[in-house]
C-alpha cells in the first residue's frame, strides 16, 4: 500500500481527483488548537506512514493532519516479520514492528524534497521515539536518542508538532519512560530544549487510572501541551477466541476502544484544558470518533479503521460528524469537546 500510494501521489492530476473523490470540507470540522488549524479533526495515527513516504496522498484522502513515525536517531530494520496479523472478527491487527524506521537523517532529507504546495494547511506530527536497539536501552543514553532527534527536528523546522512516544511495548528495554521518575528525568530533558513546537505524549493504554494519572500529573509539571491516548493494547485476552501464542505482538483497533475512550474522560474531567487530547483506538465510525470527542479529545488519530474500511473511510466519519454536530445543536466541534464530562 506504501509503495502503490507513494507511486500514484507523484501525478498532480491523479491528486486533484481524489481530493475531489475522498475529501469533505465543513466549518463546523475546523479549530485553531495550539496555535495550528486543523481543517478537520481526523489524523493519521504514527505507526502506518514510518517514513513520511506518503505525505501528499494523506493528504488528498482528506485527513485533517497526520502523525507520522515513530522517527528514532539511528535507522532499525524492525523486529522479524511478519510485522502484522489481521484479527477480522475483532476489528484489530496485531503489530509487532518495533519502530522500524529510516532513521531522522534520512527522513529530513525525504521531507524536504515536497514541495510547500504537498502539505500547505495540513499540520505534521512527528512522533520520537528512541531507536530500538541495546546502545538506547539504558535510561540516559535512551534519552539522549530522543534529544538528538528533536534537535535535529528543530534545526531543520520539520513538524508543527511533536509526539515523544513513551509507550512502544516491542522494543529492547521495554517501555522506561512509563514510570513517573524516568519520564520526569525524560522531560526535565525536553525541557531544556525550548522547543518551538507543541510537546505531546504518547501514552501507554493499559494502566489503571490511578497508574495513568501518576504519568499526567507529571506531564503536568512540564512544558507538553498534549497527551496521545493511547497506544497498543497488551492484554491480549481481549481477543483470546482467535490469536494463537504463536503470533507476536500487540493490539489495535476495537479491542483499544473502552480502554481509550474512559482514559481520555478521566483525564479531561481532571485536568480540562490543561492538555490538548488526541483521542487514539477503535475508531472506525463518526460515532466512534464523536464519543472520544465528547469525553474530551480535541483530535483523534486512527489506522485500523481505514486499513479495514479503505480511504474513503475518512470522508464518511467527517461528514457524519458534520451531522452529528448539527443534530445536537452544535455550530463548531470544539463545543463538542468533554461533553460528556460537563454536562
Amino acid at each position: 500500500m506504501i509503495n502503490t500510494a507513494a507511486r500514484l501521489q507523484k501525478s498532480p492530476a491523479l491528486l486533484r481527483i481524489i481530493r475531489a473523490i475522498y475529501r469533505y470540507k465543513s466549518g463546523a470540522l475546523e479549530q485553531t488548537i495550539e496555535g495550528i488549524r486543523f481543517k478537520n479533526p481526523v489524523g493519521l495515527s504514527a505507526g502506518l506512514d514510518k517514513n513520511f513516504e506518503i505525505l501528499p496522498m494523506v493528504n488528498a484522502i482528506g485527513f485533517g493532519f497526520m502523525e507520522g513515525g515513530s522517527v528514532t536517531s539511528h535507522p532499525y530494520d524492525g523486529n522479524p516479520r511478519p510485522w502484522f496479523h489481521r484479527l477480522p472478527r475483532s476489528k484489530s491487527l496485531v503489530v509487532n514492528v518495533g519502530l522500524a524506521n529510516h532513521g531522522i537523517h534520512e527522513i529530513i532529507a525525504r521531507f524536504k524534497k515536497y514541495t510547500r504546495e504537498d502539505y500547505r494547511g495540513f499540520p505534521i506530527n512527528v512522533s520520537v521515539a528512541k531507536t530500538n536497539s541495546l546502545q538506547a536501552a539504558s535510561e540516559i543514553d535512551a534519552i539522549d536518542d530522543y534529544v538528538a532527534s528533536l534537535k535535529e527536528l528543530e534545526k531543520a523546522h520539520i513538524g508543527d508538532m511533536y509526539t515523544l512516544n513513551i509507550s512502544c511495548p516491542n522494543t529492547f528495554g521495554g517501555e522506561p519512560f512509563t514510570t513517573p521518575s524516568r519520564l520526569d528525568s525524560l522531560l526535565k530533558a525536553t525541557d531544556r530544549l525550548l522547543l518551538t513546537k507543541p510537546l505531546f505524549i504518547k501514552m501507554p493504554i493499559d494502566l489503571e487510572w490511578r497508574e495513568f494519572k501518576k504519568l499526567t500529573d507529571v506531564a503536568a509539571k512540564h512544558h507538553v501541551g498534549g497527551l496521545t491516548i493511547g497506544n497498543l493494547a497488551k492484554k491480549r485476552d481481549l481477543v483470546k477466541h482467535e490469536l494463537p501464542d504463536s503470533i507476536k505482538g500487540n493490539l489495535s483497533g476495537k479491542p483499544t476502544q473502552k480502554l481509550s475512550d474512559e482514559l481520555i474522560k478521566q483525564t479531561y474531567k481532571t485536568y480540562g484544558d490543561r492538555f490538548t487530547i488526541i483521542g487514539v483506538g477503535g475508531i472506525f465510525t463518526a460515532e466512534d470518533a464523536y464519543i472520544k470527542i465528547k469525553n474530551g479529545a480535541h483530535l483523534v488519530e486512527l489506522i485500523t479503521g481505514l486499513i479495514f474500511n479503505g480511504p474513503q473511510a475518512i470522508g464518511r466519519i467527517n461528514r457524519d460528524l458534520d451531522r452529528l454536530l448539527r443534530r445536537d445543536g452544535y455550530t463548531n466541534i470544539s463545543e463538542a469537546v468533554g461533553k460528556n464530562v460537563r454536562s
